[in-house]
């Protein structure tokens, strides 16, 4: 069955034209699908945009009876339209079920987009999922890149696959309209009513407050996420302009020098970045900890690196700048 209103085609066409222009398309589009109605909403609206140029995957995790006949009714619903189908069981490991799940699903769709010749990936990700976002890291004290909310685009993890996110621009009801009008029952997830996890408990208080605009809060989210674009750019000139090898060092250890000269909010990803230059890790909450720390003249150790504060002079600008040393810490002794 066609959609009944062909304007959701060009409107979905659109949208995704502004994430994944043609001249960038190097494969067919990769679509999640778990046979809940936004999902199954991405499918109808890519299959009548771009037929002949997709595929469906739908991930079973193994956490529910149910997802059986869930990645069934997807391959129902694909083989009637002559889409590809693949069906993909994954093992979710110990620990936030949700981070997870989540976790093990993007693996097993990258594997799958990479074996398959997809040329990017989409999901379901809608308006209303971006405005639950952000009011539950607003709750949780999130910096600029946590109220950034869900990226229209970004990268699988240890990939150069493009993950898309099509519908951040359309409402959950709309998408629920679209499958009703193909005659569709979509699957129901028995989780998204279950007020132990917070997105539920948000859903809810968005549902109990009208007043709270869904829109406007994903609109917001999309304007911090420019905010942390221009954040992004301005450490990445930091990185070129102010780090270099610590080239002054005996012991024959690698080191990197910063001159720390931006605000706080910079340095932090300047500072992550050395950290993982040297080998280690740390998040942004440590990198933060690091930077005070250095700024006040203490030490500071994190992510098995060494920084050691200091004010020196700056090689060709011949002015003096605070200059942190970092270097992998040295082996510590067991007596």
């Amino acid at each position: 069955m066609q959609l009944s209103t062909p304007q959701w085609a060009e409107r979905f066409a659109a949208d995704l034209a502004e994430l994944w222009p043609q001249t960038e398309r190097a494969g067919p589009l990769g679509l999640a699908v778990s046979g809940g109605p936004d999902s199954l909403a991405l499918l109808l609206l890519a299959h009548a945009a771009l037929p002949g140029q997709i595929a469906v995957a739908s991930v079973d995790h193994g956490l529910r009876p149910q997802a059986a006949g869930e990645v069934a009714l997807v391959e129902q619903v694909c083989t009637a339209r002559d889409i590809p189908f693949t069906p993909l069981k994954v093992q979710v490991g110990s620990g936030n079920l949700q981070a997870q799940a989540r976790a093990a699903r993007y693996a097993a769709l990258g594997q799958w987009a990479h074996a398959s010749g997809l040329g990017a990936i989409a999901t379901a990700h809608h308006a209303d999922d971006q405005a639950e976002t952000l009011l539950l890291r607003l709750n949780r004290a999130s910096g600029l890149s946590g109220l950034a909310g869900v990226r229209p685009v970004s990268l699988l993890d240890d990939s150069d696959l493009l993950v898309l996110r099509p519908l951040l621009g359309w409402r959950k009801a709309e998408l629920g309209q679209v499958v009703v009008s193909a005659g569709i029952t979509p699957a129901q997830d028995p989780s998204n009513a279950d007020q132990t996890f917070d997105r539920v408990r948000a859903r809810a208080e968005l549902a109990r407050n009208p007043w709270l605009d869904v829109p406007a809060l994903a609109q917001s989210a999309a304007h911090l996420a420019e905010a942390w674009r221009a954040i992004e750019w301005y450490a990445s000139l930091d990185w070129d302009d102010m780090v270099h090898p610590d080239e002054d060092r005996s012991d024959g250890l690698p080191g990197l020098v910063y001159y720390a000269n931006v605000p706080r909010v910079i340095a932090i990803e300047t500072i992550r970045r050395i950290i993982r230059e040297l080998g280690g890790h740390c998040s942004r909450a440590e990198a933060g900890r690091a930077f005070d720390r250095l700024w006040r003249g203490d030490h500071a150790s994190l992510g098995g690196v060494l920084a050691v504060p200091g004010v020196e002079r700056m090689k060709g600008v011949g002015i003096e700048l605070r200059c942190w040393r970092f270097a992998p810490e040295p082996p510590r002794r067991v007596h």
